[in-house]
C-alpha cells in the first residue's frame, strides 16, 4: 500500500507536501502549466529568475537540444520585480504550493536591491538566489566560482530579506564544499545543488553555434551523474545544511538517488519541456518506489545510501574558513 507513504518534507525553515518542485526557468510563472497538469499536487514551485528590472533576454536561437539534455542561453528574460510582485506572485500565492522566487542581479547592489524588494512580497516561502551570473563591475567573473564573494553575498542578500535564502549553486567549480560552506557561513538556509553546466554544441553544416551566444548552460539526463556527487559531497561535508537537489530528474527512481545522497527535496526542469505533467508523474513514482522498498516516508530515505567499506574522499579539501 502506498497511500500511507508520508511525502512531506523540509528544505531548512521550508516546509513541503511533497519533495517534488518544478525548477526555475522551466516552469514559467506556473499560470502556463495550469492547463496541463495539476499545479496543487506540487510541493512546491521557482519561479523564473527576477531582476530588479524587466529583461529581454538573449537573440534567437537560444535553445537547442543536444545528446541527452538541452542547451539554452535564454538570457533571463523576465517582466522584473515590480511586475512579478503585482501580477504574477498573487496567482502563486493561492496555490497553497510552496512558493520560491529565483532571483539575481548584474551587480552586488542589484542583487541587495531584489532580495530587499522580493523579501517584502506576501506569501513567498523563500528567495532562491542564483548566484551563476557575472559581476560586471568585476569583469564577467561570477559570483558564484570565489568563495568570499558568495559569502559577502549571501550575507548582505540575507541581512536585507525577511524571507529565508536558499543559494543555487553553480557547478563550473572546482570545488563544491568550499562554495556551499561559504554560504552557509553567511547565513544561507539551504543551497540548490545544480545550476546548468556550461557547454555548447556545432552546426556542421552552417559551421556555426547552435545558439546565437555560442555557449549555454547544459542540463538533462546528460548532467545528472555530475549533480548527484556534488549533492553527496556537500551532503557528506555539511550534514546541517539542508539540499534541494536537481540534475536530470525524469522518474521518481532519478528522485530518490537525489533523497539518498543527501537532498531533502529535489526539483524538475527540462523534463517539463517535453511532459508539462512530468513533476506530478514523478511524484506518483516516488510514493510507489518508497512503498516497494519499505520507506515509511520521504524523510526515512533522505541520506539512506550505504555506504561502502572505503569511503570516497573529498575531491578537494576546503581551505576556506570565513565567519
Amino acid at each position: 500500500m502506498t497511500e500511507g507513504i508520508d511525502l512531506t518534507t523540509s528544505c531548512g525553515p521550508i516546509a513541503l507536501r511533497t519533495p517534488i518542485l518544478a525548477a526555475s526557468g522551466c516552469f514559467a510563472y506556473g499560470q502556463q502549466f495550469a492547463a496541463f497538469t495539476d499545479l496543487r499536487a506540487l510541493g512546491g514551485i521557482s519561479t523564473k529568475g527576477i531582476s530588479p528590472l524587466p529583461r529581454f533576454g538573449n537573440p534567437l536561437p537560444r535553445i537547442c537540444e543536444t545528446t541527452g539534455g538541452m542547451l539554452n542561453s535564454i538570457g533571463l528574460e523576465n517582466v522584473g520585480v515590480e511586475a512579478f510582485l503585482r501580477d504574477k506572485l498573487p496567482f502563486l500565492r493561492d496555490l497553497g504550493v510552496s512558493v520560491w522566487v529565483n532571483f539575481f542581479g548584474v551587480d552586488f547592489e542589484t542583487y541587495v536591491d531584489c532580495a530587499r524588494k522580493l523579501g517584502e512580497g506576501q506569501g513567498i516561502d523563500a528567495l532562491e538566489m542564483n548566484i551563476s551570473c557575472p559581476n560586471i563591475k568585476k569583469g564577467g567573473i561570477e559570483f558564484g566560482t570565489v568563495p568570499e564573494v558568495a559569502h559577502r553575498l549571501t550575507r548582505a542578500c540575507v541581512e536585507v530579506s525577511r524571507v529565508p535564502i536558499i543559494v543555487k549553486l553553480s557547478p563550473n567549480v572546482s570545488d563544491i564544499v568550499a562554495m556551499a560552506d561559504a554560504v552557509q557561513k553567511a547565513g544561507a538556509a539551504g543551497v540548490s545543488l545544480i545550476n546548468t553546466i556550461t557547454g555548447m554544441a556545432i552546426d556542421v553544416r552552417t559551421r556555426r553555434p547552435k545558439i546565437a551566444t555560442t555557449y549555454g548552460g547544459l542540463s538533462g539526463p546528460a548532467i545528472k551523474p555530475i549533480a548527484l556527487r556534488m549533492v553527496h559531497q556537500v551532503a557528506r561535508a555539511l550534514p546541517d545544511l539542508p539540499i534541494c537537489g536537481m540534475g536530470g530528474i525524469l522518474s521518481g527512481e532519478d528522485a530518490l538517488e537525489f533523497l539518498m545522497a543527501g537532498a531533502h527535496c529535489v526539483q524538475i526542469g527540462t523534463a517539463n519541456f517535453a511532459e508539462p505533467g512530468a513533476c506530478v508523474r514523478v511524484t506518483e513514482e516516488l510514493r510507489a518506489l518508497l512503498g516497494t522498498l519499505r520507506f515509511p516516508s520521504v524523510r526515512a530515505a533522505i541520506g539512506s545510501l550505504e555506504a561502502h567499506a572505503a569511503e570516497p574522499e573529498h575531491l578537494v579539501e576546503s581551505p576556506w574558513s570565513g565567519g
